[in-house]
């Protein structure tokens, strides 16, 4: 055989090592739609209790923005209705079934386990029973409730209801079935941003449910109410309509309701989801929230509602331009592509905040021989706009002004404060506008100390552009301020014993949070921590005089009580001075005064004696206690007097008013 020639086995090996022909790399693509269903948690849908709250929140804080955009106090109710298993099934056409092998299921459990498991619930009984006798108090142990599968979810309808803007009737189905379309993408302080919102609760619910979207809304002035059912089309990232028609307005009612079916926890975020209708009926005293959970057990139902404070609402949050120390080639050019501006002067002075039209052509100057003012903005080159961005990044512009932001305002936020916490004192500060990467940000705090259901210690409140931020709360610049940078004690208040109540309020064009939650906003913006400490600082100030005037009146009304307890001693050491003085002859030359004369003739006629002292004494400490206490009174804003007649305006009466505000109050003026 040939040396070089191969054997038959050594020829089946070399076939067999051969190395497979990779499969070519077919290039994908994924919708928005379908990126937000498999990241979900970027939207806050990290899980199912998770995903009720922030249903919930998205649904209260669109309905908040329709409302708010006609000038029209907020009415919104929302409620959480729960679905059990049986209903749920009929609702999507599934025919219960027996288990035909039990031991298939997670939630199995053998006869020894399930003997095991009785067991120990009666000893945790007979536990409960003795305690019970003691007087002792009783807790629901986990094992006397009832095993629960990882299979058995729960579900439950959430249906939002406002008296908002509504929405065009051929613009519905791809406003909740098109995710990333939107109408806040402007620079404008806004609390949504990305357009997800509603659409992400209708992914959620294609997810866990599979049942659509229900849509009900009506303009203002409009003889029909457009209804649409929708889900959405996950690859393809456009609407499903299953029906969408017009439907008689009898009510003339105007606003948006919308519904939709999940899956939940309610048991795990009843307290986040309560808690966040608390601080939103902070921050917008002027809305009125209806809330209710709805279950076949009527023990679990909750119905809470959140009474309108004022009628007084913010401005309405004004769109502004981009500041030049803000932007980035890529904002440059999408501006140029969208200008209607020809030139490059006029492209620099309306396109942008702070540039005038003398600041425009010398930054024009600046660029170099190749520029020119009257040069077709269209035209400039990539390098061209790469020198535009290197010269706004180094050129000196005004800092943007805060007329575009709207704050709550340090009356509405005190309102808000004392409404839902009733606290003993309060203190709000706004602050002035400030700028972060070229984008106005305004920083309001209140401190309130003591209140009802308020724990001890600090208790922390926290909002971005109107809304509560409830997660991730020790990342926070707000929770790291009030715990390392406040000495609490140098204001007098005892951050342990003392129940502290901390709101600060931060809005934006552009609120710079942390993660992807939208929760936290960084300890690491130098501009923002200190405008939050000065905030957090001024509050405290205004509180120290509060709490000195009130440690001062405490202390004089103490010795005042002092004061009386030696009455009847005083009184009697007077008499008895007084009665040692009477001189022994009357016709001898008297040596004291007319006025003393008379006192001492008084006495030894018993016309005034220890009990008169006792009674004057008296008087004269109530007469200064009262004094001092109307004063302490006016200084503190509480009067015991009787109050003025107020005389409130009929609703259906129609009246021009003027409202002049100042920070803590506003005076109306009737035309």
């Amino acid at each position: 055989m040939d040396e070089n020639s191969e054997s038959p086995i050594e020829s089946k090996k070399s076939k067999s090592k051969t190395p497979r022909k990779p499969k070519e790399t077919v290039l994908k693509q994924k919708s928005p739609a379908e990126f937000f269903a498999e990241n979900k948690n970027i939207a806050g849908f990290d899980n199912p209790g998770k995903s009720l709250y922030t249903t919930v929140r998205e649904l209260v804080e669109n309905a908040l923005d329709s409302a708010e955009s006609i000038s029209e106090l907020p009415v919104v109710e929302i409620t959480i209705e729960e679905i059990i298993k049986s209903k749920f099934n009929s609702m999507i056409g599934l025919v219960d079934r027996e288990r035909v092998d039990a031991a298939l299921y997670d939630d199995f459990e053998t006869a020894k386990a399930r003997e095991k498991r009785l067991a120990k619930e009666a000893r945790a009984q007979e536990l409960q029973a003795k305690n019970a006798a003691l007087g002792k108090k009783v807790k629901d142990t986990p094992a006397s409730k009832g095993m629960k599968g990882r299979g058995e979810a729960s579900f439950y309808r959430v249906t939002c209801k406002d008296n908002g803007k509504g929405m065009p009737h051929d613009d519905i189905p791809n406003m909740f079935g098109r995710v990333l379309s939107g109408t806040k993408y402007g620079l404008k302080q806004t609390r949504g941003k990305f357009g997800l919102g509603a659409k992400m609760a209708l992914i959620w619910s294609k997810m866990s449910t599979g049942l659509p979207i229900e849509i009900s809304s009506s303009m203002k002035k409009q003889n029909y109410i457009s209804f649409c059912r929708l889900d959405i089309d996950i690859h393809k990232n456009i609407p499903h309509v299953h029906l969408h028609e017009k439907r008689e307005n009898n009510q003339n009612w105007h606003g948006a309701e919308i519904q939709v079916v999940i899956e939940g926890n309610w048991t795990t975020y009843r307290s986040k989801i309560l808690h966040y209708m608390r601080q939103m009926a902070v921050i917008t005293p002027y809305a009125q929230f209806q809330f209710k959970f709805v279950s076949d057990a009527p023990d679990k139902n909750v119905t809470v509602r959140f009474a309108r404070r004022t009628d007084v609402m913010p401005p309405i949050p004004l769109e502004t331009k981009h500041h030049p120390s803000s932007v980035d080639l890529l904002l440059i050019k999408r501006l140029i592509t969208e200008t209607s501006k020809q030139n490059l002067l006029q492209f620099l002075q309306h396109e942008f905040v702070n540039i005038s039209k003398p600041h425009a052509e010398r930054l024009i100057g600046e660029m170099g021989p190749d520029f020119s003012s009257k040069m077709a903005v269209k035209s400039l080159t990539s390098q061209q706009l790469v020198r535009i961005h290197q010269l706004f990044r180094q050129a000196k512009f005004d800092d943007p002004s805060g007329h575009c932001l709207s704050p709550a305002g340090e009356y509405n936020l005190r309102l808000g404060i004392i409404k839902e916490l009733h606290p003993d004192m309060v203190a709000t500060y706004s602050g002035s506008a400030q700028v972060f990467e070229g984008h106005p940000f305004i920083v309001e705090a209140g401190v309130s100390v003591g209140g009802k259901d308020v724990k001890q210690g600090l208790n922390i409140f926290r909002f971005a552009n109107r809304i509560p931020l409830l997660f991730e709360q020790g990342a926070d610049v707000v929770t790291r301020t009030a715990l390392k940078r406040i000495n609490w004690s140098s204001y007098k208040i005892n951050q342990v014993q003392d129940k502290i109540g901390v709101f600060v309020s931060i809005v934006s064009t552009k609120i710079p949070f942390k993660g992807t939650g939208k929760e936290y906003i960084g300890d690491d913006i130098t501009e923002i921590a200190s405008a939050v400490k000065s905030a957090i600082q001024q509050c405290c100030i205004q509180l120290k005089s509060k709490i000195m005037k009130r440690i001062q009146a405490r202390e004089q009304q103490e010795r005042k009580r002092n004061l009386s307890r030696y009455i009847p001693d005083a009184s009697g050491a007077f008499y008895n001075v007084l009665k040692q003085m009477l001189p022994l002859n009357p016709s001898k030359k008297s040596r004291y005064g007319d006025d003393d004369v008379e006192l001492l003739r008084k006495i030894s006629e018993d016309l005034v004696t220890k009990e008169t002292f006792s009674e004057k004494l008296a008087k004269h400490v109530e007469q200064v206690d009262y004094e001092m206490a109307l004063e302490f009174a006016t200084q503190s804003g509480v009067s015991e007097e009787p109050r003025e007649t107020i005389y409130i305006q009929a609703l259906d009466a129609e009246n021009k008013t003027i409202d002049l505000h100042a920070p803590i109050f506003v005076f109306r003026v009737f035309q």
